[in-house]
């Protein structure tokens, strides 16, 4: 009995142990999810986990234990029953000594003690279950709250990362700046001769594009090269340069388009190699962002020298294309062609329609179809043509002066040679031609330039047919007025001049001689024709251009992805 009492509170202090052990594991617990709760949300849903796990299996080991507990403790009332039985047996039996049955009284009480203590522990074991589901019902109503909270972030973290990317998206692209130089590598030269020159077609690039952008695209890649300080790369590009427009130049010597083109940006190149050389001549007009884009290492004025002579060579080309085409026209079109039905109206149809092109005025028509709005057509067609290739304005005034000067030589030296034409129905219609001329130039906005004072042989000739030639206020007026004309035309006009109708009448021979002898005084020269294939000496002048070359972009229709902007 004395061992089983022992064993009785061994029991006891274990499970007095155990419950102690519980109630330090459930503050432990609530201590460290607090802790938990605290620093960090990711940390803590995985700790839980493991350490319900752990309580359940805690739980289930103490389940056991009480279990056989129970079973100890039936099996120590049933010994307990039997003791009592027997000693009752024992008193109706041996009679077994009053000492003895207190003593048996005594440990039957101390059993019933026992009892309650186990029944109370049975009773604290059960709070404790209790008390073990609702801490587990909270901590996975903790966790699922966390899970909730974690979901929402998530939420919010995707909505920001979007409303980031829209902004992103919507937020303008910061420029990016570019120096104005274009790099191409050095086996790729041929294929830019050949795309921006030899194979280049002018009707595609003038179209909306910016004046002379060939040959700043040619300059931008000089630029490149002249910044790597490259001598031999440079060297290399110019020569392939020159090369390509005179290659150009020669296979279509006859085209017109081609011809203005080149013409024009080799007038453009030109400037760029003055603009940004450096000189101080050349850049007072400058940005300070374009000194910036002037040239570093290499002087390129020997070169400047080669493009102006090949520029001179292009500019004779296109000067000898146009003449060919105009030539003949200006005696059927200025002398020839009669008009003067109403002379204050007789302003020539189609002077304002669309022009035709220059093959197809030059054509070889019949003479008798041309007339004078044919020449200003074909004129309006040169410089329509000129203008959208981006040509200085000045250039385009010596190419005017030039076709002005072929008409009023042409017309006069015909005058010279045809009786037919000196007459003073022939003056009025020169003279109303040469209007007509006069009215283009300031239509077209080119009064400023000199093309007029080249039809002053012409227009004094005109005026002479008109004038009255008889009496010597008339002979005075004559050296007076016609100072443009040498003496030798003048009285070959006098001698040719043929009346047409009974009203007029011959120049008498005694005004001839009377005039002859008032010009006597001047110095003029004894030649009777104007030489119609003299040139005026042509001049390009330094024209200095606004365009920003940091800004100049290549347009993709001109296929040069091979070329990277600097």
């Amino acid at each position: 009995m004395t061992r089983e009492n022992q064993q009785l509170q061994a029991l006891f202090q274990e499970k007095s142990n155990v419950n102690h052990s519980i109630g330090q594991e459930v503050a432990r617990l609530t201590s460290e999810n607090m802790v938990l709760f605290n620093t960090s949300i990711q940390t803590v849903i995985p700790e839980l986990k493991q350490q319900l796990s752990e309580m359940q299996r805690h739980r289930q080991e103490l389940e056991t234990q009480l279990k056989e507990q129970s079973t100890a403790m039936t099996g120590k009332l049933y010994s307990t029953t039997e003791l009592k039985h027997g000693l009752t047996a024992g008193q109706a039996t041996t009679g077994e000594s009053k000492r003895e049955r207190e003593e048996l009284e005594r440990r039957l009480e101390e059993l019933k003690e026992e009892m309650v203590q186990l029944k109370r522990l049975q009773d604290t074991e059960n709070e404790v279950k209790i008390k073990l589901r609702q801490e587990t019902s909270r901590l996975t109503a903790e966790n699922m709250d966390f899970e909730e909270q974690m979901d929402m972030k998530d939420r919010t973290i995707k909505r920001l990362q979007d409303q980031v990317k829209a902004l992103q998206k919507a937020a303008p692209a910061v420029p990016k700046e570019y120096l104005g130089m274009l790099e191409y590598k050095r086996q790729d030269e041929d294929r830019l001769v050949r795309t921006l020159i030899l194979e280049l077609k002018p009707r595609g690039v003038v179209v909306n594009m910016i004046p002379g952008l060939v040959a700043h695209l040619l300059f931008m890649c000089m630029r490149h090269a002249d910044y790597l300080n490259d001598g031999t790369k440079l060297k290399s590009l110019m020569h392939a340069i020159i090369s390509g427009i005179k290659q150009v130049i020669m296979d279509h010597e006859e085209d017109f388009g081609i011809l203005s083109f080149w013409l024009s940006n080799t007038y453009h190149l030109l400037n760029c190699l003055k603009q940004y050389s450096g000189e101080e001549e050349f850049m007072k007009h400058n940005t300070p962002r374009q000194n910036k884009n002037c040239l570093q290492n290499f002087d390129l004025s020997e070169h400047r020298q080669i493009l102006s002579d090949l520029a001179i060579h292009i500019y004779h080309q296109f000067i000898n294309v146009m003449e060919d085409a105009l030539f003949p026209m200006i005696v059927p079109g200025m002398l020839e062609h009669e008009s003067l039905q109403g002379i204050s109206s007789m302003k020539p149809t189609g002077l304002r329609k669309r022009s035709r092109s220059v093959l197809g005025e030059s054509g070889g028509g019949e003479s008798q179809a041309c007339s004078v709005a044919s020449i200003l057509q074909l004129l309006s067609s040169f410089h329509s043509t000129m203008a959208q290739q981006g040509m200085e304005a000045q250039l385009q005034d010596q190419v005017l002066r030039q076709l002005f000067y072929l008409i009023g030589a042409t017309a006069l030296n015909s005058i010279l040679l045809r009786k037919d034409l000196c007459s003073c129905r022939k003056g009025m219609q020169i003279r109303c031609n040469i209007s007509y001329l006069e009215e283009w130039l300031r239509e077209k906005g080119l009064q400023s330039c000199s093309a007029m004072e080249t039809l002053g042989p012409l227009a004094q000739a005109a005026w002479l047919l008109q004038v009255n030639k008889t009496t010597d206020e008339d002979a005075a007026e004559i050296q007076q007025r016609c100072r443009e004309l040498y003496t030798v035309q003048i009285v070959k006009i006098l001698n040719s001049y043929t009346p047409i109708d009974d009203f007029e009448k011959r120049v008498a021979p005694s005004f001839v001689r009377k005039v002859q002898a008032l010009l006597q005084e001047r110095e003029s020269s004894s030649q009777l024709m104007m030489d119609a294939q003299y040139r005026f000496q042509v001049t390009f002048p330094f024209c200095h251009s606004t365009q920003a070359l940091e800004l100049l972009q290549v347009p993709s229709s001109l296929h040069l992805g091979f070329l990277t902007r600097i």
